[in-house]
């Protein structure tokens, strides 16, 4: 089999026996000491250095996201360390696996429509945002699906996450057309269907993403990333106080009383 000509390439990193480069900048002069995770991360998915106020909003974002409580991918993370206490990535890695479209992941089906809803290339040509946003309703209600990045099964009427992201934007020059649509989507969704339909966290981090011009397919690693800092708490909590064997035990006891043998017996 002939070889490639081309060599393999990669602007991200490379390692010397004395160095390591990291976007252009060595890791222990201009890093180390000098940057937070956060700030990083932008370094690592955009090759600069976030501006100040690309650094407070970009560290909102994710911070946001790191906890949320007793979650779905927090118990699955916490009941696979129960049964592999060896194997702390696995566990990590069961938590990671849940962060789809309806926990977490759906900050990327909200970039996704605001992207669709209005090209980068129409951005400041006066588009009419109304138009736009009950265009977008209508399409998702026609599907019978729902709007991503909103409503919320605990925060009503409103997300608190959500207002205080959009103030942070506004207040550091990433609040435009994107944060504003989604907001009119809300309002037309709200309209339409009569619900109460906050706009959620990942509804908010996901317009601020398109206000960045971040791609949205990698919108959703904005969310493993930070959940990830999130479920390494829980294994710890989890390793000192465990409550996954109390759910497993309290699940088999109560599903032996409601649904187990006698409950529907054949008469």
């Amino acid at each position: 089999m002939a070889r490639r000509k081309d060599k393999i390439t990669s602007a991200i990193a490379w390692s010397k026996p004395d160095k390591i480069s990291v976007r252009g900048l060595d890791l222990t002069n201009e890093i180390l000491g000098h940057m937070n995770l956060g700030d990083l991360a932008f370094l690592q998915l955009t090759g600069r250095r976030a501006t100040p106020q690309e650094s407070q909003v970009f560290n909102a974002l994710v911070i946001t996201l790191v906890e949320h409580g007793i979650t779905p991918s927090a118990l699955a993370a916490r009941m696979t360390y129960m049964g592999a206490p060896e194997s702390l990535q696995a566990a990590v890695a069961a938590g990671l696996c849940g962060l789809g479209t309806v926990f977490v992941g759906s900050m990327e089906g909200a970039s996704k429509m605001l992207y669709e809803a209005l090209p980068e290339d129409k951005l400041g040509t006066g588009a009419d945002l109304d138009a736009i946003a009950a265009k977008t309703v209508e399409t998702f209600r026609r599907r019978r699906t729902i709007v991503p990045g909103l409503g919320h099964p605990v925060h009503k009427p409103v997300d608190p996450r959500a207002p205080r992201l959009f103030q942070i934007a506004a207040e550091n020059g990433k609040s435009g057309e994107y944060v504003a649509l989604i907001q009119k989507i809300q309002a037309a969704a709200e309209k339409a269907s009569g619900k109460m339909l906050p706009i959620n966290a990942t509804g908010a981090i996901g317009a601020i993403c398109c206000e960045f011009g971040f791609p949205w397919k990698i919108v959703r690693g904005f969310g493993v990333m930070a959940r990830a800092i999130g479920l390494v708490g829980h294994i710890l909590e989890e390793s000192e106080n465990p409550i996954s064997y109390e759910i497993w035990q309290r699940a088999e006891e109560e599903i032996l009383e409601t649904s187990g043998p006698g409950e529907h017996a054949v008469e």
